[in-house]
């Protein structure tokens, strides 16, 4: 029995592919994608993610199927902490949340509590990926607390340690 699979085209930005029914069933279940008439667009975490789910093949410009391996370095080379992205990303897609980017709120990701949909609901999380090696200064900690707390949601740090295993962190203001 053949896999249905979605072929997306791969760009700088994003990955595309025709909106048809595996598309609009991923979309429709955990919003994958961001739908624009009758295509739709993956960030890079989401073909990966794909991808590695066996429900996308990403092509270059040439119709050549792009390794697993071949798109992580592609994607490296544009974004040096792609990879502990990615692990966050992975991780909480496989315990049923929608992930979606958080660029407007300064954010690397904001996280839709299970059973929530973006349009239909809120997002209760920002997360910021970091590997459990970073530095992160009690400056860039207050920002991030900061972000969070002016947009109305939760902190939270996933922590990707040396065997790529996340650690979540929440953090919240308090008023002794």
């Amino acid at each position: 029995m053949k896999i249905e699979k979605i072929s997306g085209l791969f760009s700088i930005e994003n990955i595309s592919a025709e909106f048809g029914n595996l598309a609009k069933k991923l979309y429709d279940k955990g919003r994958f994608g961001e739908v624009k008439k009758d295509k739709v667009k993956y960030s890079s975490l989401e073909a990966l993610y794909l991808l590695e789910t066996d429900k996308l093949d990403i092509l270059d410009g040439n119709g050549k199927k792009i390794s697993f391996d071949s798109f992580v370095k592609k994607s490296r080379k544009s974004d040096p902490n792609f990879w502990a992205r990615y692990c966050v990303f992975k991780d909480l897609r496989s315990r049923g949340y929608i992930v979606k980017t958080a660029l407007k709120f300064g954010a690397d990701f904001r996280v839709y509590d299970r059973g929530v949909k973006p349009g239909e609901g809120h997002a209760t999380w920002i997360v910021y990926p970091v590997y459990e090696s970073d530095a992160l200064t009690w400056y860039d900690f207050a920002a991030k607390n900061r972000v969070a707390h002016s947009t109305r949601k939760k902190l939270l740090l996933g922590i990707v340690d040396n065997e790529e295993d996340v650690t979540y962190y929440e953090i919240g203001w308090i008023k002794p």
